[in-house]
């Protein structure tokens, strides 16, 4: 399933082409029929991202609510400039690959308020990076670009504009220039603000949608107020928003926290600690659009071999009977929830003060 970076990825790519253009929303596949009938023909506003929920808001106070679970995709054609990616190319960038800033000139961006960017300072922000720009001029030329929990994939070639419907495509949304079609999702409905207003409640605080000392507080108040083992809780949703199974193995290891300690039993210091590493990877992989958790990467070859290959990006996810990268010890797999725990006891049984 999509972690929390990769939506606000999608909400970017949205923010990017889409919002302040007027849409065709149509269903192929006729499942959404009567929703597009309720957006089609109005303008993108604003495009946002809670945990793993993407909200395109519409004029006339509609939002389209998506949730792309665990088949779920949008591919994106025509005119578009794909959001930035760390490859092998890229090499070694410093400081856990924290590119030296596409994202620094968005305004509210280091406050976690990212999207409050307009499509203007997105791509200043981008050109004067000298991002890739994928935005391809000429008739029958066209762009296209994957964007899910995959890496992902860019290909430009010839061929009518828009193209074709292709498989069960829930959603179509097209302007003059790009078309953005969603397959596979979990959820795709029509709110209006008061539904919106109601799902955003439901969950938990999420970092890069608003970093400040009180979304901090609700999450520390929150688990400590709990029993309930703290590996359990970074899966609730409404706990922390955009968390899944990836990050969270990541984050307690980096943290050296037993995935089974009770949520009480962990000081503050290190929660408020946890959270803010969960802010610092979420950016990471927004900017970067790389899971990378590891930060014990020294040299150029050290990050090539990482961005070659997944086994390479983390300390334990997927890394079940090795031995563990910190301490001593090996990987162990168990069942936590009904989701897959990786974590390495040898290293993550320090007193969490």
């Amino acid at each position: 399933m999509p972690e929390g970076h990769s939506v606000h990825r999608i909400a970017l790519q949205f923010r990017r082409d889409f919002v302040g253009h007027r849409v065709e929303a149509s269903s192929p596949q006729g499942r959404f029929a009567e929703g597009a009938k309720e957006i089609d023909g109005r303008a993108i506003v604003a495009s946002t991202a809670v945990g793993k929920h993407l909200l395109l808001e519409f004029e006339g106070e509609r939002t389209l609510h998506v949730h792309l679970g665990l088949y779920g995709s949008w591919d994106f054609a025509g005119e578009v400039t794909a959001a930035p990616t760390f490859t092998v190319e890229d090499g070694k960038v410093g400081d856990e690959v924290r590119r030296a800033g596409f994202l620094d000139g968005l305004t509210g961006y280091r406050d976690g308020a990212l999207s409050q960017a307009t499509p203007e300072q997105l791509a200043a922000a981008q050109d004067a990076q000298g991002e890739r720009n994928l935005r391809v001029g000429g008739p029958g030329r066209r762009t296209t670009l994957r964007m899910s929990e995959s890496d992902r994939e860019v290909d430009t070639e010839e061929g009518e504009f828009p193209p074709p419907p292709v498989g069960a495509v829930r959603v179509r949304l097209l302007t003059e220039t790009a078309v953005a079609d969603l397959r596979g999702p979990t959820a795709c409905e029509v709110f209006d603000p008061q539904q919106v207003e109601k799902l955003v409640a439901k969950l938990g605080p999420d970092p890069m949608h608003d970093a400040s000392r009180k979304a901090e507080n609700r999450f520390v108040e929150r688990v400590m107020r709990s029993s309930t083992p703290i590996g359990l809780q970074l899966m609730d949703q409404s706990v922390v928003a955009g968390i899944g199974n990836i990050y969270r193995a990541e984050l307690l290891f980096r943290a050296r926290l037993n995935p089974h300690a009770p949520g009480k039993s962990i000081p503050e210091a290190a929660l408020r600690r946890l959270w803010k590493d969960w802010a610092h990877l979420l950016a990471i992989g927004v900017e970067t659009g790389q899971m990378l958790t590891r930060a014990d990467l020294k040299t150029e070859e050290d990050y090539r071999r990482a961005l070659r290959s997944r086994d390479q990006r983390h300390y334990v996810y997927k890394r079940t009977g090795q031995k563990s990268l910190r301490g001593s010890g090996t990987v162990v797999m168990e069942d936590m929830g009904g989701r897959t725990l990786y974590w390495a006891p040898g290293w993550q049984n320090r007193p969490a003060g």
